[in-house]
């Protein structure tokens, strides 16, 4: 059950930003920026959980991972296009 008590707070962190950016109002790049430092901190909790399991999570880990890389990624532009528009 150690998967299942680390996981939870990840998956929370997820829906989090992911309510963030779509049920937010954005004011300017500095709302998109803090949901990309959100973003950031679940991909560093996801590591810590990896680590805390030896890697084996079923591969379902590395899924959630790319899914983390990928909105970072979005995210990052984001606030690059909201910086100069």
């Amino acid at each position: 059950m150690k998967i299942k008590s680390l996981y939870m707070p990840l998956a929370m962190a997820v829906a989090f930003a992911s309510g963030a950016i779509t049920m937010a109002q954005v004011h300017d790049w500095h709302d998109v920026d803090k949901v990309h430092h959100h973003v950031l901190d679940a991909m560093h909790e996801l590591e810590h959980l990896q680590q805390a399991n030896g890697y084996n999570m079923g591969g379902h880990a590395a899924t959630a991972d790319r899914f983390l890389h990928q909105a970072e990624q979005e995210l990052n532009l984001a606030v690059q296009y909201a910086q100069t528009h």
